[in-house]
């Protein structure tokens, strides 16, 4: 990651760029990486991260003559039971609409690509023939000789000692020969990079693990290269190595390594083997390469990887440290990952942004509580393991939960709440749990889910009475200061200037004029306003905000923890409130905010609705949650969950940051323009302008013909033959008793309509549905524009 970031500085035009290295460059995990380069990854840009590494080592070799050892034999994922055959066969799907060659192939056309397998227990395989390998040393060794050739320096045996920051901002290293004054500083210090971090006062949650794979002497049968095989079942990846071979296994549970362990003069070393450890993966082994058994063991290489609580790596520049940018936790994707990574992290040092939409690795995403090594202990060991495991929907991790609280939680256990983990909290899914599955236990799996009927119980509460969403776990800024609405009227691209009591959704945009953020600003005073944010996005949201206030003389904020806010939505809400004791809120307009007294305790209530329904939002003191909640329960409301309102959301065609909305999409592709000011300027407004000129709505609402099809998420779509994209959130809906989605397509003749039918690939399975730019079910023709992601 250093190397690939010098480079691409140096190919921006950064002269004066230097590489800092404590031991000598590719010590730590880069010498031992197992150096596997599989392009299909979750997102398209992900994908396209890795299809330009693949290219940038290809053109290294012609541009400075060093050979980076790209063998691409492709490499081969089987499959021993239908689960996991549905999910490679999603990946197959997926891999032809982001542009990667992928075909499905049966255990018998598998065996002939890899004879010296097993496939007696193989029901199906896919074929991916561009994938390949590199050499680590090799790759770096290209990328820091062309870097030399732009001006740029390296000093190994340099360690940094200190990082010099003055009001927030980067300053300068100190190291064991010098200080160096710098305005930006990329830290890609892999295993201590959260130690490094702190140096500058960030946070930077990753932990090392051991990470094992066993190398063999030459045996018979292997003569040239192979393919990489993917056994993920066994938690293996097998492939050739000098004529013998290597086996690497993603254990279920991995071994964590405490911060400390690592000193700093451990450079080209390994940990101790543990074939104890190692011996369940051996197994598998074993049965899937009988010849295995006679081999001769070179060794069982145990070699320290870096892991984040998410499982994605840390690209861009810290919440906490202006100048200060993270390329580290590669969550051992590093080699595949490195060159379009690098050229990222430089666009975001010299642009200040990355060159596509990365957000899944936006080095602001984790909450601050993950920095904690007790939950890293925890969390990095079981990261390791979801490498190869099935990506169901509905699955959660097991590790390192309970961190935050609901004020409700109680009440929602006692509820039988089935709850998630999103950005440190617990936040309900679904409730009566022990109606589902097997004593509250599902079964995951790609088709129906087991708590299918009980979301549709919570459906039916918010649709035909009133029910209850908690959205307190949603971020919370306050706003304040005699420039409040200066400031605002700059960074939002609605117009900010209505009178206290309104409520205002709006765009936060980028200077490209997509999409930073979203939000809903309430005014509660001519000088004090308080937006509502993603759960996920607060961190993010709240640097962005500050550094774009600088200048201005307004105080800003986080209030998350002091305010709950319970969702009521539903026919009888309003009856409620009234037999709540606040029938003055039953008056507010939509997008109006009053305040009220429910159980006796103060509540700012605003009439909007995310689900279709109409209803309200109260934000409430977070002490006093539990007295409103069990008044709203008493006089009729039902709790309902998360998947009852993504539901809800996608049919009422709403928009969702990180999934419709992210920073390549601007509001003229969501069918959102019309909420930015044309009569103001604002940040992003000029592009945005010219946006409107070249640019169409993409998004749409997708409905199922068929009401069996289970749509996920990330499904192509097609329209005679031709991907037209994929889809982006998907459900089942309840109102309108069919499967829906919502895909940003591109029309297949520039300006011409799209297609009125498409077909959705789900799962190996082609399925028509309709497409539409009308929410797919709308129960009342509510004027909701939007509301919160």
């Amino acid at each position: 990651m250093g190397c690939s970031t010098l480079y691409h500085l140096a190919a921006m035009g950064v002269s004066d760029a230097i590489l800092l290295e404590r031991n000598k460059l590719t010590s730590g995990t880069t010498w031992h990486s197992a150096a596997q380069v599989r392009a299909l990854r979750s997102s398209q840009n992900l994908t396209r991260m890795i299809q330009y590494s693949v290219d940038l080592y290809s053109r290294l070799e012609q541009e400075t003559g060093q050979a980076v050892g790209w063998i691409q034999k492709g490499s081969l994922s089987i499959a021993t039971n239908p689960g996991r055959l549905d999910h490679i066969l999603r990946q197959e799907a997926l891999a032809k609409a982001y542009g990667v060659r992928a075909e499905a192939i049966s255990a018998g056309e598998a065996k002939e690509r890899w004879p010296l397998m097993n496939a007696d227990d193989v029901i199906g395989a896919v074929w991916s023939p561009d994938d390949g390998r590199v050499s680590p040393s090799d790759v770096c060794a290209a990328l820091v000789k062309a870097a030399k050739t732009r001006g740029t320096r390296i000093f190994e045996d340099t360690g940094v000692t200190g990082i010099l920051t003055e009001g927030g901002r980067v300053r300068g290293v100190e190291t064991a020969r010098g200080t160096i004054r710098c305005d930006a500083i990329a830290l890609c210090t892999g295993l201590w990079s959260r130690e490094a971090g702190a140096m500058a006062g960030a946070e930077v949650p990753l932990l090392a693990c051991e990470h094992f794979y066993l190398l063999t002497k030459p045996i018979a049968g292997i003569n040239g290269n192979l393919p990489s095989l993917s056994d993920h079942d066994s938690h293996l990846y097998i492939r050739d190595d000098s004529g013998g071979l290597l086996v690497g296994c993603f254990e279920p549970m991995g071994k964590p390594i405490a911060p400390g362990v690592l000193g700093s003069d451990f450079q080209f070393g390994l940990l101790p083997e543990d074939w104890d450890h190692f011996e369940p993966m051996m197994e598998g082994a074993l049965h899937r390469l009988p010849g295995l058994a006679e081999a001769e063991v070179k060794m069982l290489l145990n070699g320290p990887e870096s892991f984040t609580p998410d499982g994605m790596f840390m690209l861009g520049e810290t919440a906490e440290t202006r100048g200060l940018f993270l390329g580290c936790g590669m969550n051992s994707v590093g080699l595949a990952s490195g060159g379009g990574a690098g050229m990222n992290l430089a666009h975001c040092i010299v642009h200040g942004r990355s060159a596509y939409d990365l957000s899944e690795a936006d080095a602001q995403r984790f909450a601050p509580v993950f920095n904690s090594v007790e939950h890293l202990m925890a969390r990095a060991p079981e990261i390791l393991g979801t490498h190869y495991e099935i990506t169901y929907p509905g699955r959660q991790l097991k590790s390192a939960r309970g961190l935050r609280k609901l004020a409700l939680h109680d009440a929602y256990e006692a509820a039988g709440a089935a709850f998630g983990q999103f950005y440190g909290w617990e936040r309900p899914l679904y409730f009566n749990k022990t109606s589902v599955g097997d004593e509250g236990a599902p079964h995951l799996r790609f088709g129906r889910p087991d708590w299918f009927e009980q979301v549709g119980r919570e459906v039916e509460a918010a649709h035909q009475r009133a029910a209850i969403f908690d959205a307190s776990c949603f971020g919370k800024i306050e706003v304040q200061g005699p420039e409040a609405l200066t400031f605002l009227q700059w960074v939002c691209a609605a117009n900010m200037d209505k009178p206290a009591g309104s409520a205002i959704y709006t765009a936060l945009l980028t200077e490209q004029g997509t999409y930073a953020s979203d939000i809903t600003a309430q005014r509660i005073a001519d000088d004090h306003y308080r937006l509502f944010v993603g759960t996920a996005a607060i961190k993010r949201d709240l640097a962005w905000l500050r550094r774009h206030g600088e200048g201005y003389d307004v105080r800003l904020t986080d209030s998350t923890e002091d305010y709950a806010v319970l969702g009521l939505m539903g026919p009888q809400a309003a009856q409620i409130l009234r037999d709540c004791g606040a029938p003055e809120l039953c008056e507010l307009g939509y997008f109006k905010v009053g305040p009220a007294h429910i159980a006796g305790k103060h509540v700012r209530a605003v009439r909007l609705s995310y689900v279709g329904e109409a209803g309200f939002e109260l934000t409430c003191k977070w002490e006093n949650a539990a007295p409103i909640y069990a008044a709203l329960i008493a006089a009729g409301a039902e709790p309902a969950g998360l998947y009852a309102q993504t539901s809800m959301r996608i049919e009422k065609g709403f928009a969702a940051m990180g999934h419709e909305l992210d920073s390549d999409i601007s509001p003229v592709e969501t069918g959102l323009a019309g909420l930015a000011s044309k009569t103001k300027d604002y940040l992003g407004a000029a592009a945005l302008a010219e946006r409107r000129k070249t640019s169409h709505r993409s998004l749409v609402s997708l409905v199922f013909d068929d009401p069996k099809a289970c749509p996920l998420g990330h499904e192509p779509v097609r329209s005679a033959g031709r991907i037209l994209g994929t889809t982006s959130s998907a459900s089942f809906g309840y109102r309108l008793g069919k499967p829906l989605a919502l895909a940003h397509l591109k029309r297949p003749n520039g300006d011409t309509p799209w297609p009125s039918q498409v077909e959705v690939e789900v799962t190996g399975q082609r399925f028509t549905a309709r497409v539409q730019t009308a929410p797919a079910f709308d129960p009342q023709g509510l004027r909701m524009k939007g509301a919160l992601s």
